[in-house]
């Protein structure tokens, strides 16, 4: 895969995760603030973040989180090598959803590569999918889910292919707040959803519109 995308200028491990995509795949695009001058405001600033992240999406149980946490720190070197293993993916991921909700026409050179990394993860976390007898049926279920520290990331891989393979990829939506770049599926009754969070970048856009009416008041009337 490609090397590592460049990470924001400024880490904030202070900021809380929101799991407001309608998807863990899309909360994992999320993490950070994708910016006109790169993305920004990253919240993935270490592996345990990753694992508090995976959690909270329901990716991994607790059990798994505090395993995987013991892990890291007796492994650091490849702890830093599995979030980089993470970062690239989210990369990835957030340039084929961009693709997917530009208007017009949307293969090209870029295209094509950020679909070719997230195959190649796509293949790798299969990888450790199988069936097994579950009551009488069969169920999937992920070999070394907790215990290898890329682990969690598989099932968002999986996620995000079935997301992007689904009749909702017609739903899919780039937040329009300005150096925002969170990413949704759309499930609102009238399919006009605007906003990752009215409460964000909703509210910042009325703000926004209020002050430019009153500069043209002012400036009518000056």
């Amino acid at each position: 895969m490609s090397a590592r995308p460049r990470i924001g200028s400024r880490l904030r491990p202070d900021l809380p995760f929101r799991y407001i995509g309608g998807d863990p795949a899309l909360d994992l695009v999320n993490t950070v603030d994708w910016t006109r001058d790169g993305p920004n405001d990253e919240r993935l600033t270490d592996y345990e973040r990753f694992t508090e992240f995976a959690h909270d999406a329901g990716v991994i149980d607790g059990e798994m989180a505090e395993r995987l946490r013991h892990t890291a720190a007796r492994e650091p070197y490849a702890a830093a090598q599995a979030l980089d293993r993470v970062l690239i993916v989210r990369d990835a991921l957030q340039r084929v959803v961009e693709f997917a909700t530009a208007p017009g026409p949307r293969r090209g050179r870029q295209h094509t590569r950020a679909l070719g990394e997230l195959n190649d993860a796509l293949r790798s976390a299969l990888a450790h999918l199988q069936l097994r007898d579950a009551g009488g049926g069969l169920a999937l279920e992920w070999v070394g889910l907790g215990e290898s520290l890329e682990s969690p990331l598989w099932p968002l891989i999986w996620s995000a292919a079935q997301l992007l393979s689904s009749e909702e990829h017609h739903r899919l939506r780039v937040c329009a707040g300005p150096d925002c770049g969170w990413v949704y599926v759309d499930r609102s009754r009238n399919r006009m959803r605007r906003w990752c969070q009215m409460e964000t970048c909703g509210n910042r856009a009325k703000a926004s519109r209020r002050y430019s009416r009153v500069r043209q008041r002012n400036t009518r009337s000056s």
